[in-house]
């Protein structure tokens, strides 16, 4: 069906509104990443080494862990490579140098991606901004810092996010409690810090938290407190509602009886006055009596809401303009504990702009579903060695099991015929063998023990007329085997 000329227009029109709005978007992203100031930004490539430095802190202990380049046990992309940590129980820090840089009059935003490929039990997995002097090969806890920022977990109560700023040489950590993500896929940590002491904290691209540095850390005391000398105005009427003035109790209200005599009740055939006196009826309440008289309650005129203490300047409070501006950074450093290795870290970036941080997030995440899928594929593998792993133990109890039952009923048969032919015996340990001429004594040879007087592993149990009687059984294997009773002459002169 052909298209009319207004029709037409509006079709063109469309079209170059959307590739107007296209290219728009186009322009301002360019803008945005050209516009953006990148002090450091790290993806870990092949020769990351040259950029990083390994410290030496806790080596000659013995407890000193290391990083392996890798993309983890599953990727979304496995050419995008980070470093893990990869020893149990060890302490790990590196870090690496950047060119000195300051906060002062300029948002902050500090970003990295984290994947717990293990099971972490307890340990960190954060990161730190190092400010004066720092000897990389020395770096280690007790490094002084300007900032530590991302999750520490320990146990199953421990799931903090750590965000601790400090300030004229002292450590402040955040008020709030903040829970991180604890799943084994890849997510990214973002803190924004801005020049009016705001901050924001995205995960994976998203806000979980803001507010400001005067009220969520305790470095300055508040800037206003309540006076503690105010008291309540004697004329200040608080009462939202209050009886009504107007309202007249009604004529005879208080004549209305409580209870009245049950005009359903009669009196009983057998009831004779003389002998049992005036009958009066049972008493019911009365459906007409509504209590106390009391006036309704309406809205009070006066009312002026609930007194509350006022709040005054704080006489203690000193401001600080640049409370935001952290001494100037000059390295980023991994400096943490764990008990169980196998964190995943990628994608450091610290910069000036947040719509930045954004993009590196969204080209990251393009191989979202790829990552998930890998894990969902790795999760399959495991619980397969797992269910095999637990179907071998389930086999070799069983089989221990019927080995001790087969040793107790062989004990319980040996002692039985101990104690009928105790005579036979020297001790638990020899069976004596009695002759007139030539008295032999030999030992009890244990079930799994080779004999050179029958193939599989005789156990002597009784002597009777010269002979001794053994009760072999065939071992060749430890379950099939059958107890069979076999007759051996001893021959004493030959």
């Amino acid at each position: 069906m052909a298209l009319s000329k207004n029709e037409k227009r509006k079709s063109l029109l469309l079209v170059f509104s959307l590739e107007s709005f296209l290219l728009v978007l186009l322009l301002f992203s360019i803008i945005t990443s050209s516009l953006a100031e990148i002090f450091f930004e790290e993806q870990f490539d092949d020769d990351w080494q040259s950029r990083w430095v390994k410290s030496d802190w806790k080596r000659s202990e013995g407890k000193a862990g290391s990083f392996k380049h890798t993309a983890g046990k599953w990727a979304g992309d496995p050419d995008d490579k980070g470093i893990q940590t990869s020893s149990d129980a060890k302490h790990f820090a590196i870090s690496a140098k950047i060119p000195e840089f300051s906060n002062k009059n300029r948002t902050l935003v500090v970003q990295y991606s984290i994947k717990l490929e293990q099971d972490i039990e307890c340990g960190g997995g954060y990161i730190k901004l190092l400010s004066g002097y720092v000897n990389q090969k020395k770096f280690g806890g007790d490094t002084p810092y300007s900032m530590m920022f991302g999750p520490d977990i320990c146990g199953t109560q421990t799931k903090k996010l750590h965000v601790i700023l400090s300030y004229q040489g002292q450590n402040y950590p955040i008020k709030k409690d903040l829970q991180c993500e604890t799943d084994k896929l890849t997510h990214f940590y973002t803190f924004i810090l801005r020049p009016d002491a705001s901050y924001s904290i995205w995960i994976d691209g998203r806000e979980r938290d803001s507010g400001s540095m005067y009220t969520d850390w305790d470095i300055f005391p508040p800037r206003k407190i309540k006076d503690v000398n105010a008291k309540k105005p004697a004329d200040w009427d608080d009462r939202e509602y209050i009886e009504d003035p107007n309202e007249v109790q009604p004529e005879g209200y208080e004549s209305i009886p409580r209870e009245i005599p049950n005009p359903k009740a009669k009196k009983p055939d057998h009831w004779d006055d003389e002998e049992d006196g005036i009958w009066r009826p049972p008493k019911i309440p009365n459906p007409a009596y509504k209590g106390p008289w009391k006036r309704k309650k309406v809205k009070n005129p006066n009312y002026k809401g609930k007194w509350k203490t006022p709040w005054i300047d704080n006489p203690e409070f000193e401001d600080d303009p640049d409370l935001y501006v952290l001494r100037p950074i000059k390295h980023v450093g991994i400096e943490v504990w764990q008990v169980k290795a196998g964190s995943l870290f990628d994608n450091i970036l610290i910069c000036d702009e947040p719509d930045y941080a954004k993009k590196v997030i969204e080209e990251v995440f393009a191989n979202r579903e790829a990552e998930k899928e890998a894990f969902e594929e790795a999760e399959k593998v495991r619980k397969a060695k797992e269910e095999e792993e637990a179907q071998r133990a389930r086999e070799e109890g069983e089989r221990r099991r019927r080995e001790r039952d087969r040793d107790r009923g062989r004990d319980r048969h040996r002692d039985r015929n101990k104690r009928r032919y105790r005579r036979d015996y020297d001790d638990d340990y020899h069976v004596r063998i009695h002759n007139s001429s030539n008295p032999l004594s030999l030992p009890l040879f244990p079930f799994a023990s080779a004999s050179a007087l029958y193939s599989s592993s005789p156990t002597p149990y009784l002597v009777t007329g010269g002979r001794l009687r053994h009760s072999p059984r065939k071992c060749s294997t430890y379950s099939g085997y059958e107890p069979t009773h076999i007759l051996f002459p001893i021959c004493f002169d030959c």
